[in-house]
């Protein structure tokens, strides 16, 4: 009688080669009047950045890339080896001017495929602008 053959298992573990994950999320407040312009969101991020994460976090390079004051939902830009920073200080921040706030992630993606980003981003002069940026990047870099 033959032995049975061994049945080889391969494990095959791919690393997520995009250089940048994409976000979408929403700022709930506690006080659903109160409005933040683009440039106080931003703050407010890398303020959160700084508190978990020091001055190295605060120095995290990120980017809002779209930003709707109305609905209080902005599309944000990472590094892949950031995301998981900027993911926690989203989670931790509870407050702001005194109220009580969450960040809500609707979204992530990594740029794998242009037709994905687009449809992700629903906006295509933004995803034109990110086309060009990346292409000169690659360029550049």
């Amino acid at each position: 009688m033959k032995p049975p053959e061994k049945s080889e298992y391969q494990r095959v573990v791919s690393k997520n080669a995009s250089p940048y994950h994409y976000m979408k999320v929403c700022l709930v407040l506690e006080d659903e009047s109160t409005r933040l312009s683009a440039v106080e969101l931003k703050q407010f991020l890398i303020t959160g950045l700084k508190s978990l994460f020091g001055e190295v976090g605060a120095a995290l390079a990120f980017d809002l890339l779209k930003y709707d004051e109305d609905t209080l939902t902005a599309f944000l830009r990472v590094s892949s080896g950031g995301l998981w920073k900027l993911w926690s200080s989203l989670t931790l921040l509870g407050s702001y001017q005194n109220q009580s706030c969450a960040f809500r992630v609707l979204q992530v993606m990594f740029s794998s495929g242009l037709k994905c980003l687009m449809h992700f981003l629903c906006d295509l002069s933004l995803c034109l602008s990110l086309l060009l940026l990346t292409e000169s990047q690659n360029v550049i870099g």
